[in-house]
């Protein structure tokens, strides 16, 4: 799911719901991230460092809280996206036929 949030971040800052909505847009509606794992996730890159946050009115009487890629964020996105590739390489080796 990192590998999700931080590829979806990568394009600009979101909130949490934005970030959910693009991940279910952009995967036909296939994937569909929870907020019961999605905030838990979020709250995990922070503490990395990953991400940052902040809040911002979103509208006369709501705020909504922000989360922007840092430069960690991204060289951590280089290294999910490298060991996802490996992944989906090596199951493609075991599961074409010979």
């Amino acid at each position: 799911m990192h590998l999700l949030i931080l590829k979806t971040l990568s394009a600009g800052p979101l909130h949490g719901y934005g970030i959910a909505r693009h991940i279910k847009r952009l995967s036909e509606e296939v994937l569909r991230i929870e907020e019961g794992s999605l905030y838990p996730a979020l709250q995990r890159m922070l503490v990395k460092g990953w991400v940052t946050s902040e809040w911002v009115q979103a509208g006369p009487k709501r705020r909504a809280r922000v989360y922007r890629l840092t430069a960690s964020g991204r060289k951590q996105l280089a290294t999910e996206v490298s060991t996802f590739t490996r992944a989906i390489e090596a199951i493609m080796r075991v599961i074409q036929p010979a």
